[in-house]
């Protein structure tokens, strides 16, 4: 199933860049390359809804229009693009903190729709006329193609291209004629620092990674842990997700505050500082074992064990029964997970703790990344660089999974969240290396004062 998602994010990652070149020369709409990738959310979304009709392959079918889905995904590269031109320094940070705090109220709704729309059921009811099914299933995505059609009428209605210098100055764009000496070239003299472009995208990349671990990890690691079932583990986390998603809008608002006192690579740096002290506190410490599953041993699935952990008593593992009943979830630590026998239980506390910290740092690390790289960028046309951007997140998000799957199903918590902080320890040395270079075009060339 993490192949499902995979594939969505994979698609984004090589329609982002094609999607933002459209918006990259500044005398091309972005208009249209906006309409195009909704729709083909729209026709994904409108898939997924009748996915049950054919009677083989539904599950090639999915994959389709998770695909699809991940096509119009690649939009938020021309939404940051645009933003980027249509805003002078001093309001950048503030768009871009804007933008980010819409998403993360969608991420909050996002579950909170879903619970409602599990009261439908599985069931549900069908509309015969055109074979549709309204169930738990597909009315999220009839939601989100309603959403999409509504988005399509506002853009045409409301959307007007802008476009200003780094000072605030208009610029000539499709939508705006201007006498001379109203406008500035936007092909202003002085390069861009490669350097920098290579580092923000490293970053970005990391950022979006750690969060994508943190994320896919959650279920099966309060599964193994707290002995929760899989339904219990989806509506816990959910809840957990849903708080940090309120936290995340906090901490949009508050950034935009600190940044303007401190500068965005001073907020960066204490954001990663913040998500490695989380990830730091989930390491597993003490002498307490979860509670271990039993369930596998009945098909002669004896897990492999190393020489060391053969000796840890038999007494200290706490078991959990399988009921006679087969039909309850067995819960716990799978013994096929050799790791269970031998790695202490992350505590509730720590989870939770850790939850908050890393809902504090990634928000914080994720706004001010992509707002420094649209400043170093400057008043070049930023379209394509972004759409690099935001494709190096898409490739986190697709490797997030796969990392879990294996790292952590193999090697357990303690292996998984050591090479994270490592991970995230390295970033802090490339930021610190790269540092005084993290400067916006404008203040890098003299056009403005830092």
């Amino acid at each position: 199933m993490a192949a499902v998602p995979a594939d969505g994010d994979l698609a984004a990652e090589g329609q982002e860049p094609l999607l933002s070149s459209g918006g990259d020369d500044e005398s091309r709409p972005r208009r249209e390359p906006l309409v195009v990738s909704i729709a083909i959310s729209v026709a994904a979304n409108c898939l997924y809804a009748y996915v049950h009709l054919p009677t083989s392959h539904n599950k090639y079918y999915m994959l389709v229009a998770r695909v699809l889905v991940g096509f119009g995904a690649g939009n938020v590269a021309v939404v940051r693009s645009y933003i980027a031109g249509a805003t002078s320094l001093t309001e950048r940070t503030s768009a871009m903190a804007n933008t980010s705090a819409c998403q993360a109220i969608g991420f909050i709704l996002g579950p909170v729709f879903q619970t409602c729309f599990s009261l439908i059921g599985e069931k549900g009811v069908t509309w015969e006329i055109i074979d549709l099914q309204v169930n738990m299933y597909t009315a999220p995505v009839l939601l989100g193609a309603l959403l999409g059609v509504i988005n399509i009428i506002l853009i045409f209605a409301i959307f007007r291209e802008h476009q200003v210098d780094d000072m605030g100055r208009q610029c000539k764009s499709i939508n705006f004629e201007a006498e001379e000496s109203d406008y500035v070239d936007q092909d202003a003299q002085g390069s861009i620092d490669q350097v920098a472009v290579v580092a923000t995208n490293i970053l970005f990349f990391v950022i979006l990674f750690v969060f994508a671990v943190f994320e896919t990890i959650a279920t099966p690691l309060t599964m193994d842990m707290y002995s929760w079932t899989r339904k219990e583990a989806v509506f816990y986390n959910g809840i957990i997700l849903g708080a940090i998603g309120i936290e995340s809008v906090i901490v949009f608002m508050v950034v935009k505050v600190v940044s303007k006192k401190t500068g965005e690579r001073a907020v960066l740096y204490g954001g990663l500082l913040i998500v490695l002290v989380g990830f730091f506190i989930l390491l597993p410490w003490g002498k307490q074992l979860p509670n271990i599953q039993w369930e596998d041993i009945k098909n002669n699935s004896i897990p492999r064990i190393i020489f060391n952990e053969m000796f840890t008593p038999f007494w200290k593992l706490q078991t959990t029964q399988l009921p006679s009943n087969h039909t309850v979830e067995p819960t716990g630590c799978s013994v096929v997970q050799p790791w269970c026998l031998y790695t202490p239980l992350i505590h509730l506390a720590q989870y939770i703790t850790s939850d908050i910290l890393i809902g504090f740092g990634y928000p914080v690390c994720n706004v001010m990344s992509y707002t420094l790289y649209s400043k170093i960028l400057g008043p070049k046309s930023q379209g394509v660089y972004m759409g690099w951007l935001t494709a190096s997140g898409s490739g986190a998000r697709i490797l997030g999974p796969v990392f879990v799957s294996q790292i952590y199903t193999h090697l357990g918590p303690r292996w998984a969240f050591s090479l994270i902080c490592g991970i995230i320890v390295l970033s802090l040395l490339l930021l610190e290396a790269v540092y005084k270079r993290l400067t916006a075009f404008s203040v890098r060339y003299g056009m403005m004062q830092g």
